[in-house]
């Protein structure tokens, strides 16, 4: 693999490990009261996407660094595009098609760790 695509795709799951990881950890430490949107959602829910961030965003790193079992990483990837489809929905749904952009990027920036790590997964990230 090109040593510039793997570092960028480094650099893209650090950061998107990053903002899940604190995502995921808010969702399931904030009283759901707090987490009230424009959509209203139940809040076992909203526990259970807490965990599936934070478990994605622990996906996207550490198969990488342990070098084992690389190919988990775009899985991890792939379902973190399915929960920023979700976000975008519901965000659309609540009215605000502009606030939309946010999660529709990150869930862009995902899919492109999870192609770029499919293509790579035989081969160990350096």
């Amino acid at each position: 693999m090109n040593v510039k695509k793997n570092a960028t795709l480094w650099v893209v799951q650090g950061l998107l490990a990053a903002l899940f990881l604190f995502a995921g950890v808010m969702k399931l430490v904030m009283p759901i009261e707090a987490m009230a949107g424009p959509v209203a959602l139940p809040g076992a829910l909203l526990r259970f996407v807490g965990v599936v961030e934070a478990l994605g965003a622990i996906g996207l790193v550490l198969p990488g660094l342990l070098r084992t079992h690389v190919e988990l990483t775009p899985l991890a990837a792939a379902g973190l595009v399915i929960i920023m489809i979700g976000a975008v929905v519901i965000t659309v749904m609540g009215g605000s098609i502009a606030g939309a952009i946010v999660p529709l990027i990150v869930g862009a920036l995902a899919a492109s760790v999870a192609y770029g790590r499919t293509r790579s997964a035989h081969t160990v990230p350096a």
